[in-house]
């Protein structure tokens, strides 16, 4: 069974690493952004920043605007600029394996960030994205333990999606085999973008007549898309779940139209991809990280990895992620009357 890490552990991790460059060059940090279109990234990316200021490394990035062949490019160029590491959010988990042998070839160590990357040279450092499958179908099957089900996937070229996927059906299954909940409905999501995830929303809802009583998004994203194509036809405030905790999503969980955002704290994930990567380019063995473990992927590839813990953002504990600093109580309050705190 993995073994998780809390994000106040990881953000406060340091490295040895970090040493080894005291005395010699700053180590640069190149990050390879798959795109920018959603709004979590940003905050992983200042949470980076401020990290490898700590440390004394310099940031570069390049931002692959959701296709998998600029990213290739993307990450030569950040291998011709002299990096000393990578960080990738792969756009394509399997097109990206050239780029990773790219970067062994010159001795440059990769951090396989949020997304698996099937190589064993990617150190993987995620969150544990079969539990917030878990979290999500548990959040919205106790809203609405029985009807017809829609499943809003992730991109099929992200392996996270399955993973969710398979987290989603484990807490459903039960349901399934009781005949409590049918499964009238499920779509891969080009890209996470939430007007594909609403497209395949408004598609799903004419095959079935409306006849739709859940939605199991697989992120923040995808459910606003599923908010949107609901709302159109009346049907806003039925369950539906998503993950990043993403202000807008936070928003609709205070006002009722989302059930649960699972919250994965970017500005850990980020402190934590920087660190590891500074300490990787100071010569640190991948195995020896604080917080490593050897996990093997479903396809049987061992790794180097590090996952944290999410949290289940609902109605019953939206203070959480105020007395974080994670949202303003305006923001997360807007335009909601007498909602759950700390909204009331």
């Amino acid at each position: 069974m993995k073994k998780l890490m809390t994000a106040a552990v990881a953000a406060s991790m340091t490295f040895a690493g970090a040493a080894a460059f005291a005395d010699a060059h700053a180590p640069v940090v190149g990050v390879s952004w798959s795109n920018f279109q959603e709004e979590r990234w940003k905050t992983d990316e200042g949470a980076m920043k401020a990290a490898l200021d700590a440390a004394g490394a310099t940031y570069v990035s390049a931002d692959a605007q959701s296709s998998a062949s600029k990213q290739l490019s993307d990450v030569e160029s950040l291998i011709a600029q002299g990096v000393d590491a990578l960080i990738i959010l792969a756009q394509d988990s399997q097109a990206i394996g050239p780029a990773v042998t790219a970067a062994q070839n010159e001795g440059i160590p990769v951090v396989g960030y949020d997304r698996l990357i099937e190589d064993p040279y990617a150190f993987y450092l995620t969150f544990d994205n079969v539990e917030v499958g878990r979290m999500q179908a548990r959040a919205v099957l106790a809203a609405q333990p029985t009807g017809n089900y829609v499943m809003i996937k992730g991109s099929g070229t992200d392996p996270n999606a399955d993973f969710l996927r398979g987290g989603q059906q484990e807490i459903l299954q039960a349901a399934i085999d009781a005949g409590d909940i049918t499964i009238v409905g499920e779509a891969y999501t080009d890209g996470w973008l939430p007007a594909n995830a609403q497209r395949n929303m408004e598609q799903i809802l004419t095959a079935n007549d409306n006849a739709v009583d859940a939605v199991v998004a697989s992120n923040d994203g995808t459910a606003g898309g599923a908010v949107a194509a609901l709302a159109a036809q009346g049907m806003d405030g039925i369950p539906v779940s998503g993950q990043d905790g993403d202000h807008a999503a936070l928003n609709r969980v205070a006002s009722g139209t989302q059930t649960v955002s699972v919250w994965k704290d970017a500005r850990a994930l980020g402190t934590a991809a920087a660190e590891i990567a500074v300490a990787l380019a100071g010569g640190t063995a991948p195995a020896d990280i604080e917080g490593a473990q050897t996990w093997v992927s479903p396809a049987g590839t061992e790794m180097n990895a590090m996952f944290l813990a999410p949290v289940p953002i609902t109605a019953d504990n939206l203070s959480t992620v105020t007395d974080a600093g994670w949202i303003e109580v305006e923001a997360l309050c807007q335009g909601v009357e007498n909602g759950p705190a700390p909204c009331n």
